[in-house]
């Protein structure tokens, strides 16, 4: 599952198969009965890694005018995505050798575009959940993301030190997250608001009054708290106020991962073999990297 500037705005993928590079060639393989073809190295064209984010998402990624910071042009825009998913996304890219190509999605659209082989991967703050696994394999995880809450530091909700203190209050979170259909749920006597479209919008909400909180992911958080001087984060991680998931079900949700098409072993197996090399100190460190130098909003 970002995300700060509220000039950012995710666009709506509409890339065809064909715009991912065209025919694969003659070591392709068809990775399931709808006759998506792969390259021998696991890619749509061979070459060329291709992947979508919101590019709306800070500090996870996000869109800015130029290149700066090492950004990487959006496919079809004169705009540059950077962000950490895209500094993970390099590292892939160059360990392997390939091109590095991006294409801004709207977040309910990264699922789909990998099923239907729009792109090669999503990386775009995606959590490993089972739901998702049965639609898509993933590789990683490539972060560790615990769950926050963001609130307006002059609200009373600043001494709050559980889930549970929140009652009579009205919160919200982005559509189509753990946030806001496991984590919400969880807080007794709150007012769930209408789910936002993007992370910018949610932290708009918050940021506006339109809501007391939002619920998201300690990076998103982070990167908030750097962006609006206003805001507050709330971390009960490891309390007895934090938000109740199995075992299985919290490690599900905080590991973020790159998603790929059902079967492409090849290209998890690339991906990991990047990834591996890595330990969760070079993950927390690229993520500051990307915390400190995101667009801060106005």
């Amino acid at each position: 599952m970002r995300k700060i500037t509220t000039a950012l705005l995710a666009g709506v993928l509409s890339v065809s198969l064909a715009a991912c590079g065209g025919s694969a060639s003659s070591t392709s393989t068809s990775t399931d009965s709808e006759n998506v073809t792969v390259s021998a190295d696991g890619l749509l064209n061979d070459g060329v890694f291709t992947i979508s984010m919101e590019c709306a998402y800070a500090p996870y990624n996000w869109a800015q005018t130029d290149d700066s910071n090492g950004a990487v042009p959006i496919d079809g825009t004169n705009e540059y995505a950077n962000g950490y998913d895209v500094m993970i996304a390099k590292k892939i890219a160059e360990a392997n050798g390939w091109d590095l190509k991006i294409i801004r999605s709207d977040w309910d659209s990264l699922v789909p575009a990998v099923q239907t082989g729009k792109i090669d991967a999503a990386i775009a703050g995606q959590s490993m959940t089972a739901d998702r696994r049965e639609e898509v394999d993933f590789a990683g995880p490539y972060y560790y993301a615990s769950f926050a809450i963001l609130v307006k530091s002059d609200s009373d909700l600043t001494s709050a030190k559980s889930i549970n203190d929140f009652s009579g209050k009205t919160g919200t979170a982005q559509i189509a997250t753990i946030w806001y259909e496991n984590c919400l749920p969880q807080m007794e006597g709150v007012t769930i608001a209408t789910a936002s479209e993007t992370a910018p919008a949610m932290l708009m909400a918050l940021e506006t009054n339109a809501v007391d909180f939002v619920v998201t992911d300690l990076p998103t958080a982070m990167g908030a708290v750097e962006a609006y001087d206003d805001m507050t984060i709330l971390d009960f991680t490891g309390t007895d106020g934090d938000f109740q998931f199995s075992e299985q079900e919290r490690e599900e949700n905080v590991n973020i991962g790159v998603s790929v098409r059902k079967g492409n072993t090849v290209l998890v197996d690339k991906i990991n073999a990047v990834l591996n090399e890595m330990s969760e100190e070079d993950f927390n460190e690229l993520m500051n990297e990307a915390i400190q130098i995101q667009p801060v909003g106005e």
